[in-house]
């Protein structure tokens, strides 16, 4: 019997420990609790940043207890009784639970909420160690036949479980305090005094970059998780904490220290990635890639919405195995789930993250407290002035945590636009240091994410600037989120048809999809799919030389979603028919049949029917004489019938009446078959 706290990434504060089975044998059962304990001993050695007394106090009680179980020989097991076993299970489960808390205790990630949570982990420690004295008070030890020398021990641990005294440590009480207090400030509008700020990150043992966002991350995930409970009671404090650590991350520290967490270095890395077997990522029950995985009782894996649509229609078995379950519980696999997501970036598979899609309905709009928005503020009129007088450094330094806060927060870039970010951004394109231009670049992209800060962007100047950095950036990742940020301003319709005016823009794309990163064709390619709808933009794009260059990349390209992205360009092309005569003239048709039967994108096979589907109404009998004459061709139509999307049904069957027409005039001695004139709407 094995036992392992890193098979799941659980959420802080949470013990999912395993009660051992009932018919485990006793030699067995001694054999993993001498081991957990000794595993909970090897804490001894680590740093506890917060209740640390009470960590100490635990381990201590733990060694003890270890002592006791070495002494029992694993030969008595023949007259022991259910009762003892009974016994030391439950001090097994107790112990995975200590396990747990101490682990927490030492995360390097999650300090300050440690720190506020120090009075409910104060409690945990004393519920388990007074636990751990029940479950000895009820062991049979005369049963046991130890001798008086043991007994006497197991004893003194009891008694040793009712005299500890797990109380909130005095200096975590002070400093959680303080804490609040500067939070006050912040809802209050007040800067507090970096002195009172530093001091509570010494205490936490919080002194680089690096470690401060690190608990940004963890916050931004805690909060993530919270916002799919029931109860959302601490929704509030963690927005507000992480407001303060935002704070910190962006005033307190000169340098960027970008060091990775060792708890997620190997997680979804890309070597990890391209030994597993992608079949294994799939929910047993729907057979798609698992966005949420969750793991039952039985050990097995399954998408959460389908395990949950499965108990609710009252199953109560593991659909995979049929086996009778006792409770429906479940815990989050986060390790398989950032495995997952590590192959979808791999393969360029779009993960949909279901934590992420509830954090930004519920945080991103508006600020998750008053003390996170006020922070906010503070901070965005405190980036914009180091942006505006001070040196390159400073410059970059600002910049690149403009760029962080823009990311995926909506509050934030209103907060930012509100304080004057945008022009002094675009001036800083003009820099000659690679990273500065860069990091205003990201900066722009994401700002342009925020409806109210296109128009600043154009009147500033702004559409010119980002075509510079496009067509000449410093590095290549400028010029490929100068691609991104015309894709958000191409969503304004006036800006689209602006954009396509400029005589360079277009072809400036077009060179992106030609010799950019995989990052910069997709950025490249999704601006060319939002220009074309403006109809003015379809000749320069013909023009720019794109459809022979789309036509190579789908039948040389690896990533599915650039396949998928170019399709889509290539069906928008393809609604008029001089777009359709231009793919057809480079020889895509073959191709795209050969993509609609072999993709697994549903995206892709759909652009793929209609594709054929224009190339019928607008490339005439031509077009239609291939079509009919390959084999396999019918089958992949039908099967979208049945599996694909209600638009992707309706045109495939629209494809398919066209070849059975075709086949019955042709069958009834027709020579030069006519295609019967219908017109087909075309609805993206």
């Amino acid at each position: 019997m094995t036992y392992n706290s890193d098979v799941f990434t659980r959420r802080i504060l949470n013990f999912p420990a395993i009660r051992p089975c009932e018919f485990v044998s006793f030699s067995s059962l001694l054999t993993s609790l001498i081991n957990l304990g000794r595993t909970i001993c090897e804490y001894k050695s680590k740093t506890f940043f917060v209740n640390i007394k009470n960590a100490r106090n635990a381990i201590r009680f733990v060694e003890n207890l270890l002592i006791f179980l070495e002494e029992i020989p694993l030969g008595i097991s023949t007259c022991v009784t259910n009762s003892a076993t009974l016994s030391l299970s439950e001090l097994h489960f107790i112990l995975q639970k200590v396990q747990y808390l101490l682990e927490d205790c030492t995360r390097d990630d999650a300090r300050l909420w440690m720190l506020a949570q120090s009075q409910i982990t104060a409690d945990e420690f004393r519920v388990l160690i007074r636990a751990m004295g029940v479950a000895l008070d009820v062991l049979p030890l005369e049963e046991m036949e130890l001798g008086d020398e043991v007994n006497g021990l197991v004893e003194f641990v009891k008694d040793q479980a009712l005299a500890l005294k797990f109380e909130t440590e005095v200096d975590d009480q002070r400093f959680l305090r303080k804490v609040f207090w500067i939070l006050d400030h912040f809802g209050g509008g007040i800067d507090p005094k970096p002195s009172d700020v530093r001091k509570v990150l010494e205490y936490l043992g919080i002194g680089s970059w690096s470690e401060c966002n690190r608990e940004v991350k963890f916050l931004e995930d805690e909060i993530g998780l919270e916002s799919q409970s029931e109860k959302k009671s601490n929704i509030r404090l963690l927005n507000s904490l992480m407001g303060f650590m935002i704070y910190c991350r962006s005033i307190l520290f000169e340098y960027v220290d970008k060091v990775t967490s060792k708890r997620t270095d190997n997680l979804g890395s890309c070597d990890t990635v391209r030994c597993l077997n992608a079949d294994d990522f799939r929910c047993p029950i729907t057979l798609e890639l698992m966005s949420d995985p969750v793991t039952i009782a039985t050990g097995h894996t399954y998408e959460r919405s389908s395990i949950l649509k499965w108990f609710r229609a009252g199953n109560r078995t593991c659909p995979k195995t049929g086996q009778r379950l006792l409770c429906t519980d479940f815990v989050p696999n986060a390790a398989l789930k950032q495995l997952i997501k590590g192959f979808c970036s791999e393969k360029g598979i779009h993960f949909a993250d279901s934590v992420g899609r509830s954090r930004d309905v519920t945080k991103a709009v508006v600020a998750g407290s008053k003390v996170s928005e006020q922070a906010v503020r503070l901070l965005a009129n405190f980036l914009v002035g180091r942006l505006v007088g001070c040196n390159n450094q400073e410059q970059n330094r600002a910049a690149y945590e403009i760029r962080l806060l823009t990311k995926t927060s909506i509050f934030n870039r209103s907060c930012l636009v509100e304080a004057g970010t945008i022009p002094p951004l675009l001036n800083l394109l003009f820099s000659c240091d690679p990273s500065l231009q860069e990091n205003a670049m990201a900066s722009l992209l994401n700002l342009s994410k925020f409806s109210k800060s296109r128009k600043i962007i154009v009147e500033n100047g702004g559409l010119i600037l980002i075509l510079d950095v496009l067509k000449c950036g410093l590095k290549v990742e400028a010029r490929q989120h100068a691609a991104g940020a015309f894709f958000y301003l191409a969503s304004a319709e006036e800006y689209r048809q602006l954009i396509g005016e400029i005589p360079d823009a277009i072809p400036s794309l077009v060179e992106l999809v030609r010799d950019g990163t995989d990052r910069g064709k997709k950025n490249a390619l999704v601006t060319i799919f939002g220009l074309l709808l403006c109809p003015e933009n379809h000749r320069r794009v013909f023009a720019a030389g794109l459809v022979p260059l789309l036509v190579d990349l789908i039948s040389s390209c690896e990533r599915e979603d650039l396949v998928t992205d170019s399709l889509a360009v290539l069906a928008n092309l393809a609604d008029n028919p001089d777009g359709t005569t231009s793919i057809l003239s480079s020889g895509a048709l073959p191709m795209i049949v050969e993509v609609l039967g072999s993709s697994s994108s549903m995206a892709a096979r759909e652009y793929c029917v209609s594709l054929l589907l224009s190339f019928c109404t607008h490339g005439g009998a031509d077009a239609v004489i291939v079509l009919v004459k390959n084999p396999s061709l019918m089958g992949a139509l039908y099967s979208q019938l049945t599996e694909g999307t209600t638009r992707a049904s309706k045109k495939a069957s629209s494809l398919i009446k066209i070849l059975h027409n075709f086949n019955e005039k042709s069958t009834f001695g027709f020579s030069n078959p006519v295609l019967p004139q219908e017109r087909f709407i075309h609805v993206w």
